[in-house]
């Protein structure tokens, strides 16, 4: 006699599973994850763009010597933070000339609250030191010239080449950069100096400077590092963060 088939156990909805909230997206973002490269830089690029048009850097400046002693101080401190004590301190030491000469003491009281004071003071003047000896009194306009000024690394000297100067010399790659565009699957490395290899080899040349600011905000305001609120993101159609081969920062 036949052997009765089997009935198929019809697959059970967990209880209380709330269906997904659909998301917002712009019709440049209708993208699949698995396009091609190309389209889905091309994608995430266009609605960085469309979300922050106007997006600029968060640190307060005037020039470009601020600019240099503002991002040397953001250093494990929150831009809020650092605008909260640079107009002290520019007003006590408004140009590079006056920092050189200043009393290490003075400083570290003044930049005390942005964390690991004494060794921000001790850049900040020896930067100072530097542009006004050897570079007369200006915060110069290359990488290798940046890169001589005590407590710049390539982050400090993207930013002020970038945000001041427009000179797109690479990509600032802070804690929000390296986290979004790993959850984007931009990059897979997990250090600064890798990550922005890989991002400078995606990434037009032109949008370099711009990109960096428009994740910086978008991991402020959306895709923060705890909670991320994918729900209200409208690259969340582009993103890789669920996918386990990505894994985030």
């Amino acid at each position: 006699m036949a052997t009765p088939k089997k009935m198929a156990t019809p697959k059970r909805k967990s209880a209380g599973a709330a269906p997904r909230a659909s998301v917002p997206a712009s019709s440049k973002v209708a993208t699949v994850r698995k396009s091609t490269a190309p389209e889905r830089v091309t994608a995430i690029l266009d609605e960085l763009q469309r979300l922050y048009p106007d997006v600029q850097c968060a640190l307060n400046h005037r020039n470009a010597w601020e600019l240099t002693v503002a991002t040397i101080l953001s250093a494990q401190c929150t831009d809020v933070r650092v605008n909260l004590v640079t107009p002290a301190l520019f007003r006590a030491f408004p140009t590079p000339r006056a920092m050189a000469t200043a009393s290490l003491p003075e400083l570290e009281e003044l930049v005390r609250t942005t964390g690991f004071f004494r060794n921000k003071a001790k850049n900040i003047r020896g930067a100072a030191q530097v542009v006004t000896e050897k570079f007369g009194g200006k915060v110069p306009q290359t990488m290798e010239e940046m890169l001589q000024l005590p407590g710049v690394a390539r982050k400090t000297a993207n930013v002020v080449l970038g945000s001041w100067y427009g000179i797109a010399s690479g990509v600032v790659v802070d804690t929000h950069v390296l986290r979004i565009s790993r959850r984007l699957g931009l990059t897979r490395q997990t250090t600064p100096e890798k990550v922005e290899a890989d991002l400078k080899r995606l990434l037009p040349q032109q949008r370099w400077v711009q990109f960096s600011h428009e994740v910086i905000h978008h991991g402020r305001a959306v895709c923060v590092a705890r909670k991320p609120r994918c729900a209200e993101c409208t690259l969340e159609p582009l993103c890789q963060a669920k996918d386990k081969t990505w894994h985030s920062a």
